[in-house]
């Protein structure tokens, strides 16, 4: 019987999709850090699907076709991803000097990460983080009420 999910792969997989799926491949590797593991190319030459990795997580990446769109297309974003990161002032560092459109600049949070926000080429929105310390479920519960009564 096959392994499921397969070597390799994590439970939850994202699939983001891309316009120039070569084009985020390159941009992925050089501002975030990914590595590509495949890519399988369409009937038109172009890139129809590919997976990239970093540490144990993996993306899969591909074209949108009219029923799906990227955010950039859809005027609007619908999801964002959340990466743990070994030194996320570091990895700040290194995507704004690759282009990233930075959202958010790097900042401690109450539930005990560090983390940044940033924009890709086509819209998908990416936070990265690094876990600097242990919070307490008390804590987490302040930290949320504290936020809450914070203005928009």
């Amino acid at each position: 019987m096959p392994k499921n999910p397969p070597d390799g792969m994590p439970r939850i997989t994202p699939y983001l999709y891309y316009e120039d799926v070569a084009a985020a491949l390159d941009w992925l590797a050089k501002a975030y850090g990914f590595r590509e593991r495949m890519r399988i190319p369409g009937p038109d030459g172009s890139i129809a699907h590919a997976e990239m990795e970093l540490a144990d997580g993996v993306i899969m990446v591909g074209r949108p076709d009219p029923a799906y769109r990227n955010p950039n297309r859809l005027g609007g974003v619908t999801q964002s991803l959340y990466v743990y990161v070994d030194d996320v002032d570091d990895h700040f560092r290194h995507a704004r000097g690759a282009g990233a459109v930075i959202l958010r600049e790097p900042k401690d949070e109450f539930w005990g990460d560090r983390d940044y926000g940033a924009k890709d080429p086509e819209g998908h929105e990416w936070y990265f983080a690094q876990h600097v310390r242990d919070v307490t479920p008390e804590e987490m519960e302040e930290g949320m009420k504290q936020t809450a009564q914070q203005p928009a």
